[in-house]
């Protein structure tokens, strides 16, 4: 089966004039034009390349690489805007289309925007989307709290930073959580800080290996980031003021400090202790 918007390994069958003609196992066939074509393909050989529509509405395989797949996302630069939508600049000689009907706010010239890409079923062509929501769902989680992440910064909201988990689902990052300079489209990796009613996630950014460290060790990375990264409190402190604030006593919380620290995720300073 050749996949549209995707990348294809296909085998070359024969050399012709416009171009070289690539095949799957199931005895599809597609072009590859002559300005894509290497001195090194020959007969025979196993090729990668991606498939789109060109121009001429015609299925198509390069060997040039999309900025974006698709089931992806990504930032694109907006081309041009006529009377049915915008063009998106996506690395193809054929840039990407995205109806009016599909942005959330109104594209402009120049203008950079994270989108989703789809495939139209009935036309077969790629299109571009900035109603990124509707192709994320929280209904059914596919993660769990303390689990590591893939994040795709999407866009600010009055409580912090919004993002997609694992091109699946939406998370927020607290604005006392964030301690980097974040950017629409930035991928990251993330942690699953907590699951709230309704599936609604909270993200805390980096700490890999979270997961698997021991209890006390998570207890004390969720309370620094409920605090803004940062606790007054460290080895010296007295056994009363650590187990009002966390509930273990001193030794477990020496242990687990310990622990955050060999894996460089908290510093440990004169007046307490910060992620890093």
């Amino acid at each position: 089966m050749i996949n549209i918007g995707k990348f294809n390994t296909l085998e070359i069958l024969r050399e012709t004039e416009p171009g070289m003609f690539l095949g799957d196992t199931d005895g599809n066939e597609v072009l590859l034009p002559n300005r894509y074509v290497e001195d090194v393909f020959k007969v025979g050989d196993d090729v990668e390349v991606f498939i789109y529509l060109d121009n001429d509405e015609r299925l198509v395989a390069v060997t040039d690489e999309p900025h974006i797949t698709v089931d992806d996302f990504a930032v694109l630069r907006c081309n041009a805007v006529n009377d049915y939508g915008a063009f998106l600049d996506w690395g193809m000689v054929k840039e990407l289309f995205c109806p009016f009907k599909e942005q959330a706010f109104p594209m402009k010239k120049g203008g950079w925007y994270l989108v989703h890409c789809y495939l139209d079923e009935k036309s077969e062509r790629l299109v571009a989307t900035s109603k990124t929501n509707r192709f994320l769902d929280n209904e059914e989680l596919t993660v769990a709290e303390f689990e590591e992440v893939e994040l795709i910064v999407s866009h600010p909201s009055d409580f912090g930073m919004n993002v997609i988990v694992n091109k699946q689902h939406t998370g927020l990052i607290y604005k006392d959580s964030i301690f980097q300079e974040l950017s629409i489209g930035d991928r990251l990796k993330g942690i699953v800080k907590k699951i709230r009613p309704g599936n609604k996630l909270d993200i805390a950014l980096g700490q890999v290996g979270f997961r698997n460290i021991e209890p006390n060790a998570k207890k004390i990375l969720e309370i620094l980031g409920d605090n803004s990264g940062f606790l007054p409190l460290y080895d010296k402190s007295s056994p009363e003021a650590i187990k009002e604030t966390l509930e273990m006593s001193k030794k477990n919380f020496k242990k687990a400090i310990g622990t955050l620290y060999k894996q460089k995720q908290i510093t440990i300073e004169k007046d307490g202790i910060r992620l890093v």
